[in-house]
């Protein structure tokens, strides 16, 4: 799955529908790889966006431009 372009919210669902996945362990071991790998590149993501918000809202409160 493509996630370089989802949004925090799409990201994190498909985050929380991977982990259901992983629950359920009816998967074999390349496919858990697979999965585990996109969920690991889709919270790496999630965190970079954070850390974005994170600055602007600090930058705001700071009267930073």
């Amino acid at each position: 799955m493509e996630n370089n372009e989802l949004s925090y919210d799409k990201a994190l669902k498909r985050i929380e529908e991977i982990v259901s996945i992983l629950e359920k362990g009816d998967k074999g071991i390349d496919e858990l790889s697979e999965l585990v790998k996109e969920a690991s590149d889709l919270v790496r993501q999630c965190k970079g966006k954070l850390r974005m918000t994170e600055e602007e809202i600090s930058k705001s409160l700071n009267g930073e431009e």
